[in-house]
This record gives C-alpha cells, structure tokens and sequence, in this order.
C-alpha cells in the first residue's frame, strides 16, 4: 500500500496545478478583450515566459546537476515538450472545425480513458473498481459542465475537426505517460525546463506560419507573466511532483478539476449560468475527486 500521507501530499499537489490550469482561460479572455493576439501565439509565450523561471530556480535548486540527465532519458523529456506543443497547435486547430465545445470535450475527457487503456494493456497497471468508478464520474461530471457552459449551436462538426482533437488528447496522454516514467529518477523542475524548452521552440516554428503577436499593453504583459509563471512553471512543476505516488491514470482523472476551475470563475466573475446539468456535473466531478481521496490506493508499480 502506498503511504496514504504521501498519497494525499501528491492528490493535492496536483489539483492545486490544475486549479492553476484552471485560470489560463479567464487570463486568456482579458488578454483577447485588451490586444490583437491568437492562440498560438499566447501559448508559445506561455511556455517562452516560464522557460527561463524553470532554468533559474533548477540551476539554484540543483546546480549543475541540472545537465546531469541520460541521452534516454533527454530524448524522452525533449519528446514531452514536443507533444505538449502537438497538443496545444491541434487542439487550437481544432476549434474552427469542431467548435470548442466537441474540442474541449474529446481533449479533456479522451486523456484518461487512452491513460487507463494504456495502463491496463501495456504497463499491466490494476485498474481498480473505484479508479474506474471515479473515471466514470469525472468524464460525465465533465461533459455536463462543458455542455452546461454550450449557449448555441456551433453548426456543423468536420472530421478534421475531431480529429484534432483526438490528436490533441493523444498527444497530452503521452506527455503524462512519459512525465511518470522520469518522476522518480529527476527533479520536476529539471523535466519541464527540459520539456518546456523544446515545446516553445516547436511553437515558434508554428508561428512562423502563423504570424506571432508580441503587441501588448503592460496590463497584458503582467497577464502574460502570471499565466507563463503560475499555471505554466508552477502548475507543471506541483503536476510532476504529484506523479510521485499518483498512477498515470489517476492523475489523469485529478487533471479534471481544470475544467470545474474554469466553470466556477466563469460562474463568479462573468456571472455565466451553470443551470442543472452544470451543477451535476460539478458534484460529480467532487465526489470522483471525493472517492480518489479517500479510497485505499495499491502501488501501481507493483507488479511492473
């Protein structure tokens, strides 16, 4: 069994990285209102901005053995910042043809489900009647908050579009998949600085094709700061250091408190209404994150 205090430690740690998470969009939002900008290009700042914050902090943390990492091993983290750009370019791409709602729905939800299939077939990783009981009310309490927040028909959904999507979706799978084989061989700080490196200059050579929007106000340049600084190097430095006793999957499963972040804001700031299928979908997304808690949870590198 696993030590239930380190178990807790690590649960908290990464629903405090995906309340993080849960920000960007209301950070995003003001920054939309305020300059002339584009996805893309706000997500390459995000990772550029908090590149040189993770090299700082490692290198005060860790010193030179900063760069103490096996070609294997540099390979794997160079690969999770490769599909982390993946995943943000497809899931941007996605939105004109799918429309955000189907794009939230199969990025955010698709993730846990390719995790526990992985898990179960590849890694032989015990999918537990209550991990999967809480993947179910997740995944629905998800779909509610998302279909909640859906004010209009967003016409027709293309092929392209959903495949996107689900490319997105695969792509952060991996980047979970790979972030858990490393945890306990290097410092969290170490991982993203690598990976977030790599995944800035991926996007920047996607800007080039896109065009990338450096004109803000210095309101928008704070706001550019906090989301590179807070949810970026703070948020995947607490997810990575919370895969230390959490299995893929269920870490996968906490990453849902995201979307529950943004609805909530959404509902305090902006006043949007959750309506009954919101708030279902709210309480299930508690009581999946109520049952992963307090359920008894088996080493999953057991058995490896």
């Amino acid at each position: 069994m696993l030590s239930r205090h380190a178990f807790r430690r690590d649960f908290l740690l990464i629903v405090c990285a995906s309340v993080s998470w849960g920000t960007i969009g209301i950070a995003n939002q003001a920054l939309y209102a305020s300059s002339t900008t584009n996805a893309l290009s706000l997500t390459f700042l995000r990772l550029a901005l908090a590149t040189p914050l993770l090299f700082l902090t490692c290198w005060l943390r860790l010193g030179r053995q900063l760069f103490a990492i096996k070609r294997r091993d540099l390979a794997v983290m160079m690969g999770m910042g490769s599909m982390m750009a993946i995943s943000q370019a497809c899931y941007v791409a996605a939105i004109p043809s799918a429309g955000v709602s189907i794009s939230t729905l199969i990025a955010i939800c698709a993730v846990p489900v390719f995790i526990a299939l992985f898990s179960a077939l590849i890694t032989r990783e015990r999918l537990t009647p209550l991990t999967l009981f809480a993947l179910i009310g997740a995944t629905g309490g998800t779909i509610l908050l998302v279909a909640a927040r859906s004010h209009a028909n967003e016409g027709n959904v293309a092929f392209t579009g959903v495949l996107l999507a689900f490319l997105s979706a695969c792509a952060y799978a991996g980047f979970i998949l790979c972030g858990r084989l490393l945890t306990s061989s290097y410092h969290p700080l170490q991982v993203n600085f690598v990976a977030f490196g790599t995944g800035a200059m991926l996007l920047l050579f996607c800007t080039s094709f896109t065009g990338l929007a450096l004109t803000y106000s210095f309101q928008g340049w704070l706001i550019l700061l906090y989301i590179g600084w807070i949810p970026g190097a703070l948020g995947y430095a607490l997810f990575q250091a919370g895969l230390r006793s959490l299995s893929a999957t269920i870490a996968s499963i906490v990453t849902m408190c995201e979307p529950l972040t943004a609805t909530l804001l959404s509902w305090l700031l902006f006043h949007e209404e959750l309506g009954p299928f919101g708030l279902l979908g709210a309480c299930c997304l508690l009581g999946a994150m109520l049952v992963i808690l307090l359920a008894p949870q088996q080493d999953s590198r057991k058995g490896r």
